[in-house]
């Protein structure tokens, strides 16, 4: 059982380490559903001490901060916190009053029903998955008016008491995202958020608290992460009393929702995870999540890729792309994507996007001659696609018009000179699975790189009326759809997902694809910090990663091939560089790193991930991977010898009293690897700037 009852009204939700303890405390006019505790896991039996010893509220004068501790606070009563719930009742009234209903319970979820006398039913749910806290919220409107919704938080999660609070989240802008960011948290209101209907390149829906003592591998650690790919909001408010709470829910501030009598509405999963053993420990159980979880194929292995884009820009042609194929193959590549250019008039960025059909011009045959000589070179199809978007210079624009985001009378403004499709729309919905389902069919694709290139803007529409604004949320349930159909029908096609680089990567969008584009900027010293921050949340296997030209076409910044090699290699490694500008010996050296690879491509996509040491991209720094008996380590070292890098890593997580043995043989007992260290001459040797190496050990004993 992972919900236990632990009092009369009082339930816990258990993992193997830790609780989640919540029920229901009268208060006064109302009833208040509250969290009482959240850490490790104490023996069943205690779990009712916890609820019997709860310190009340005090409720007296001006102080009465009776909301912090609430799983949805809402804006009603005595609260003057963050609101996880906002209602407007029929003739403005704007205060919330819920009375508990009834609990309703399974073996690992739980629904705690409270009612308000207008008519709103909420669903407070709960449920274990690992080592997760899954929650979200149920709205019923059982009244006879229309209620209009404000926020609609998924909940809201107290962080226990402790001396402070220092957060860690990821921030940043394209070609910049997911940049670490750690602080003490300020008394007041901390938010991130997204507005641009996409999770956003500027911040990542997750938030990790400690009580400023945690490092990479010793301290408790509260994280607090949303499964939503569209706009969003995660407001941390610490009290000056000392309290602390996290809430968080899709949209923003601005649009609200109408609920009509019989109408429900389902909020995106809050997922709450404690750990005791530091940051590393709190990305290890995420990952474990997501791959029991989350993922659709979690335990493939994902194919060693190459993508065109880079090579060839817009300048996409049936025999070029031939030639790019040969080579990729004669590399070891394993699955050949065509990017951007390939269809309708798309022979630059101002036109063709809508018109999904083979440009006749580059492709006369249509595609059927390049993949089938990609798949006679022993290599998977797959194709770029952006059916989110279209140019205003395109077919399908001058004929639905209609179909984009916009307001009546206003104008259209493009980015990247195109416009939003509304995924709202069921006609818009049926136009994107006919076309996309209908290429998969006629060319065998085996993979689609789904990519959403620009954020909203004249975010209206108009045939909803007063509902309009559910377009916040209808857009990325469409798009939610649209992938779930393309799945049900194609069983065996694979999907990335891209916005722009790494603009949609989350839960949500993870549940319905199989890699994550995190960032346009290839440049392998900036994708060191880049993938770092992905991976406090994020599984390697996830995480899409290329190889491609010195100097990089964004940074113009020159790295030698096998550094650029080993930082993809951290991911799931793809090539994406002018194959017909690689010299012979470029060509021997990325066909005998490819190969090194698949070596080890297990232990990278599937294991525990333990990042070592260093400032990734700025100081020398390394990453371990470890899977059943072998262990990878890709260690780094931008700069010469004069920065005074560490000179040796100490590795982590082996079983200390095992003997593990190098591919020359070398033996080492696991706590020599993690007390003394390993040296490595990436770290010690007098060289030039980014040098590299992986190391690859195995288990033999113990």
């Amino acid at each position: 059982m992972n919900i236990l009852r632990v009092g009369d009204s009082a339930w816990a939700a258990v993992t193997k380490s830790s609780a989640f303890v919540f029920g229901l405390e009268a208060a006064g006019e109302d009833s208040r559903v509250v969290q009482w505790y959240w850490g490790p896991r104490l023996p069943d039996e205690a779990l009712a001490e916890v609820v019997r010893q709860a310190p009340r509220r005090i409720h007296s004068g001006f102080h009465d901060p009776r909301d912090v501790d609430e799983l949805l606070p809402v804006e009603g009563g005595r609260r003057w916190g963050v609101p996880s719930l906002q209602v407007t009742y029929e003739g403005g009234v704007r205060s919330v009053e819920l009375a508990f209903a009834e609990a309703v319970v399974a073996d690992s979820e739980i629904e705690l029903v409270l009612r308000d006398p207008l008519g709103l039913r909420v669903g407070l749910h709960v449920r274990v998955a690992s080592e997760v806290v899954e929650r979200w919220v149920s709205l019923t409107n059982e009244g006879e008016h229309a209620v209009r919704l404000g926020r609609v938080d998924s909940g809201s999660w107290v962080i226990p008491e402790r001396a402070g609070y220092r957060y860690t989240g990821v921030a940043g802008a394209w070609a910049q995202e997911t940049q670490v960011h750690r602080a003490e948290l300020a008394v007041g209101e901390t938010t991130f958020t997204s507005r641009t209907g996409t999770t956003s390149h500027r911040a990542n829906p997750w938030i990790m608290i400690d009580a400023g003592d945690a490092t990479e591998e010793l301290g408790e650690v509260w994280s607090v992460a949303l499964a939503w790919s569209g706009s969003w909001r995660l407001t941390a408010q610490r009290r000056p009393e000392g309290d602390v709470a996290v809430t968080a829910g899709f949209g923003h501030d601005g649009p609200t929702w109408l609920l009509a009598p019989g109408e429900s509405l389902h909020t995106p999963p809050v997922l709450g995870l404690r750990t005791s053993g530091g940051y590393g420990a709190a990305s290890r159980a995420w990952h474990d999540y997501a791959r029991r979880h989350v993922l659709p194929t979690p335990f493939e292995e994902r194919p060693v890729l190459y993508n065109s884009w880079e090579a060839t820009w817009f300048d996409v042609h049936e025999e070029g792309q031939i030639e790019l194929a040969r080579r990729a193959a004669d590399l070891g590549v394993e699955l050949f994507v065509v990017d951007d250019g390939w269809f309708g008039g798309r022979v630059d960025d101002r036109r063709g996007l809508g018109d999904w059909w083979p440009n006749p011009d580059r492709f006369p045959r249509g595609l059927s001659k390049l993949f089938d000589a990609v798949r006679e070179l022993g290599m998977r199809a797959g194709l770029w696609v952006e059916p989110e978007m279209v140019n205003p210079d395109s077919d399908l624009y001058r004929e639905h018009p209609d179909w984009v985001l916009h307001y009546p009378g206003r104008r259209r403004d493009t980015l990247r000179h195109q416009l939003v499709l509304n995924y709202g729309r069921a006609d818009v919905r049926e136009w994107a699975i006919g076309w996309l389902s209908g290429l998969v069919s006629e060319y065998g694709l085996d993979y689609f790189k789904w990519d959403m290139n620009r954020s909203f803007t004249q975010a209206g529409w108009p045939e909803a009326g007063e509902r309009a604004d559910l377009l916040w949320i209808e857009h990325t349930r469409g798009v939610y759809a649209v992938l779930d159909t393309l799945r049900e029908r194609h069983p065996d096609l694979r999907i990335e997902s891209c916005s722009g680089g790494g603009g949609r990567v989350d839960f949500g969008i993870l549940r319905r694809t199989d890699e994550v584009w995190t960032s346009d900027n290839t440049d392998a010293r900036d994708r060191q910090a880049i993938q770092e921050g992905y991976s406090y949340l994020y599984p390697a296997g996830a995480m899409s990663a290329w190889v491609t030209d010195s100097p990089n076409p964004h940074t113009r910044r020159e790295v030698p091939l096998a550094y650029r090699f080993h930082v993809a290699m951290a991911g799931a490694l793809g090539i994406g560089g002018d194959l017909t500008r690689w010299s012979a010996e470029e060509l021997a050296q990325a066909r005998s790193l490819v190969a090194a690879y698949k070596a080890v491509r297990p232990v990278i996509q599937h294991g525990r991930l333990h990042r070592l040491a260093g400032d990734p991209g700025v100081t020398a720094s390394a990453v371990q991977y470890s899977h059943e008996d072998r262990v990878v380590v890709l260690a780094y070292n931008p700069f010469a010898l004069a920065k005074r890098p560490p000179r040796r890593v100490r590795l982590a997580g082996l079983d200390p009293s095992a003997l593990y043995e190098s591919a020359e043989g070398e033996r080492w007992h696991g706590q020599t690897l993690m007390s003394h260290g390993l040296e490595l001459p990436t770290w010690f040797i007098t060289g030039p700037d980014y040098r590299s190496e992986m190391v690859v050990l195995r288990r033999v004993s113990g």
